[in-house]
């Protein structure tokens, strides 16, 4: 390495981060705890540590997402104080902090008086000051809002309620075990039921949520109740804080959560570049397929999901995913729309979704739409669920009073006209704000339109038709899409210079808090692709035998759907071990899939005998037989793992590490993929691994040369290798000085002979692969130059 590449980080903080560090704060990993990490992470190369949301949150909170309190920094994390000190630990280091901001949601907590704009609406109903903060359909339940809290019908619960004095609330207070509600002004002295019935807020069975709500949520989470930052004076509440840390220096930058929820995200972010100054800001905006982000969004770019994307395309070999797909359709047998083919699987779960889980969200659509239109409820409610259902991304971003953009547009034209309906034309017109006549109900119409189709989307994809349609789970993943599963080199390239041209300062991912599986699994999982003769064979070998295995002991067998995905987990991990993470994975995947068990309708024997069954696959005698899909997989994976990460830290944009993720890390959907940081799972110091070396060579040079990589000279030129294995190279220049070399499709190489003579033409000059120091210049064999590791950095030896 270059002696400039290793200079240690001083006190001066960069404003724009040349790599970001995701820390999950949580009570077992507080402020305190993430300052005795900060000497390392400073080493590591990075210049900004990335908190998860710090603002007070629900008790106990592992996540932070669950805000009751906009003016406090989270107590349990050790308080302002905590975090200023780590502030200035980190900035001592010469680090950063970048700030998670929640604007959408805040929590519905028990007991309520937790969160006190929401308190004072409960008790005072629609006249109160805070009842701005919330986006509340009043008249859908006749002045009150509904909290679908109960465990059972009201008349069957009534007995559990009880009128007390609450010491923490400083009042008399209506308590339903953990919760406690404020009672309206006059209501104290009423007997149980009148006073129940007397309240601004209307208590209900928890199952009435899904037809009845009406208020705005996050999702389909009812105790996440959604917040209108599109109010100025909410806007100021609940920014005030995270923009005052950012005025006195205790933070540098923002990400922000969710923006597909608010009513006006480019007017948010307008509003948030004003009053922060311009601060780098990056948005957690998912982008389907060939989507590009807003052009005139106040911000620096993305959170990275569609950069997770491309790179986990570029190590996924196409002709095996096809392959493989077959394999998982004979194995399987699963029905077109309930797990076989994507198209079917993803339409029929929208349209359970916008039926049921969002009805009442519909609901609301239906009544400002009649309102606007003067049309028939029905065939208004239909067209509303048949449009959203056929919108092949997450919303469209209309304001009212402003034209629509063209692609929205012809977003919505399509999805309309697809339909066949005729109400649809009138739900087009709603959506892109171009009804005319239709007043408050046809504006409230366009933004609602848009924020449950986001909901939508991401229910019926991400959450419901992931977990029914799996042939390779690596494809998956949040920003991906299984149909679309690889980026070519050509690809890849443009989407880089595309990066570097629009949004040179935008945010790269490839693990986060939200992925499903992190970005070794996904590793391993995708090298299943280079292989997909030997894994047909081995799992039609270890099926059969696991199958008699059981049905002599008489343990059931669960379908062969359920199968297919346990062994994919099996062959991640190897490792009878992994048999209770394997299984409550399968459980939370059973039940989000919605087929034969669910979250509100679970079948505890089918999810006891499913889970049993996995156990056996992958801790009983079956596991033995691992260890020959194990070594099948070990080349092909330390190959993508490298190629992923080392290409991910070098080019376009700003990359964010996971936390441990410098060390290989086989980590699965939430709660393990948030557990505490641990360094000490992060590796010994003393026996630097190949992923943390890379690592530490590519953040370290970032930190060292910061123009190579952002600002004016950070150029992205493209390299092609030359020979018969060229396509098995990625390799690009970064601002004419970093040269990032690649190998892709590593068993596929091999099968076909290796580089046979393939080369690489470099730049003019001497250039340095710094991760073996040896020098390199003109024509170089790829088989040289990669001989050792698959994967190459090299930096030009020129004066400066």
């Amino acid at each position: 390495m270059t002696e400039s590449a290793a200079t240690p980080p001083t006190a001066v903080v960069p404003s724009v981060p040349s790599a970001t560090y995701r820390l999950q704060l949580q009570p077992d990993f507080p402020f305190a705890a993430a300052e005795a990490v900060v000497p390392r992470l400073a080493a590591l190369g990075v210049s900004h540590l990335h908190l998860s949301p710090v603002l007070q949150a629900v008790p106990g909170s592992t996540h932070g997402y669950d805000v009751v309190d906009h003016t406090r920094v989270r107590e349990e994390f050790g308080g302002e104080k905590g975090l200023r000190a780590l502030a200035r630990t980190a900035r001592a280091h010469g680090l950063g902090l970048v700030l998670d901001v929640v604007p959408n949601h805040m929590a519905v907590p028990a007991p309520e008086h937790l969160a006190r704009p929401l308190w004072e609406v409960l008790r005072d109903g629609p006249r109160s000051p805070y009842a701005r903060w919330f986006d509340v359909d009043w008249a859908a339940q006749g002045d009150r809002l509904l909290l679908p809290v109960l465990g059972g019908p009201l008349e069957e619960v009534l007995p559990d309620l009880r009128v007390e004095r609450d010491r923490a609330a400083g009042e008399r207070v209506l308590r339903y075990h953990d919760h406690a509600f404020p009672l309206r002004a006059g209501t104290e002295e009423l007997p149980l039921r009148a006073l129940v019935d007397a309240q601004w807020y209307r208590l209900a069975w928890w199952r009435q949520a899904r037809t009845e709500l009406n208020y705005r949520r996050f999702f389909t989470i009812s105790e996440l109740i959604a917040v209108r930052v599109e109010d100025d004076e909410v806007f100021a509440a609940t920014h005030a804080t995270l923009l005052r840390l950012l005025d006195e220096g205790v933070a540098d930058g923002l990400r922000i959560d969710h923006p597909d929820g608010l009513a006006d995200p480019a007017g948010y972010l307008r509003r948030l570049a004003d009053a922060s100054n311009g601060r780098w800001t990056v948005v957690e905006k998912i982008l389907t397929g060939d989507e590009r982000l807003p052009a005139g969004w106040a911000c620096s770019g993305t959170t990275g999901y569609d950069a997770l994307d491309r790179l986990d395309g570029l190590f996924t070999d196409p002709a095996g995913v096809e392959e493989i797909t077959r394999c998982y359709r004979g194995f399987t047998a699963a029905p077109a729309e309930a797990g076989g083919e994507w198209p079917p699987t993803v339409r029929a779960a929208a349209e359970h979704i916008v039926t049921h889980d969002l009805a009442a969200e519909v609901d609301r659509l239906t009544r400002s739409a009649v309102r606007a239109t003067g049309l028939e409820p029905a065939a208004l409610r239909a067209a509303v669920e048949a449009t959203l259902v056929r919108l092949p991304r997450y919303r469209p971003y209309v304001v009212p009073g402003e034209p629509a953009d063209a692609r929205d547009t012809a977003l919505l034209e399509a999805a309309a006209g697809a339909t066949g309906l005729p109400a649809a034309g009138a739900v087009c017109d709603l959506a892109l704000g171009r009804h005319q006549g239709g007043g408050e109900a046809a504006a409230d119409f366009t933004v609602r339109f848009a924020q449950v189709s986001s909901a939508l989307r991401a229910k019926s994809a991400e959450d419901t038709a992931f977990y029914r349609y799996h042939p390779l789970l690596c494809l998956n993943e949040v920003g991906r899409e299984p149909d679309r599963p690889a980026t070519s080199p050509e690809e890849f390239h443009a989407f880089c210079e595309r990066l570097l041209r629009d949004w040179p300062l935008t945010g790269t991912v490839r693990s986060t808090h939200d992925t499903k599986r992190s970005a070794d699994v996904r590793a391993r999982l995708a090298a299943l692709s280079e292989l997909p003769g030997e894994w047909a064979d081995w799992l039609g070998e270890v099926s059969a035998d696991l199958r008699e295995y059981l049905e002599h002991r008489g343990i059931p067998c669960p379908e062969r759907h359920v199968e297919y995905q346990a062994w994919q987990y099996a062959a991640v991990f190897c490792d009878p071990g992994a048999a209770g993470l394997v299984a409550a994975t399968m459980l939370k995947s059973e039940r989000e899939a919605g087929l034969r068990t669910s979250w509100t309708e679970q079948r505890p024997e089918y999810e006891r005998d499913m889970t049993g069954f996995v156990r056996e696959l992958v801790g009983g005698p079956a596991a033995f037989a691992t260890g020959r899909i194990d070594r099948a997989l070990r080349g092909p994976e330390r190959v993508n793992v490298l190629g992923a990460h080392l290409a991910h830290l070098t080019m376009p944009g700003v990359p964010d590490v996971y936390q441990g993720d410098e060390e290989r890390q086989l980590l699965l959907v939430d709660p393990a993929n948030r557990r505490p940081y641990d360094p000490g799972t992060a590796g010994d110091e003393d026996e630097v691994s190949e992923k943390r070396r890379v690592t530490e060579f590519a953040l370290r040079l970032r930190r060292a040369r910061p123009q190579w990589f952002t600002g004016p000279q950070a150029s992205y030129e493209p390299l092609y290798a030359r020979g018969p294995a060229g396509e098995h190279c990625v390799a690009f220049v970064r601002g004419g000085r970093a040269l990032t070399v690649v190998t892709r499709l590593s068993r596929r190489l091999a099968d076909a002979g290796g580089w046979r003579g393939t080369e690489l033409v470099l730049p003019e000059g001497v250039w340095t692969e710094v991760l073996t120091g040896r020098p390199f210049q003109a024509v170089v064999p790829l088989a040289e130059l990669l001989e050792r590791l698959p994967v190459g950095l090299l930096v030009r030896d020129v004066d400066e």
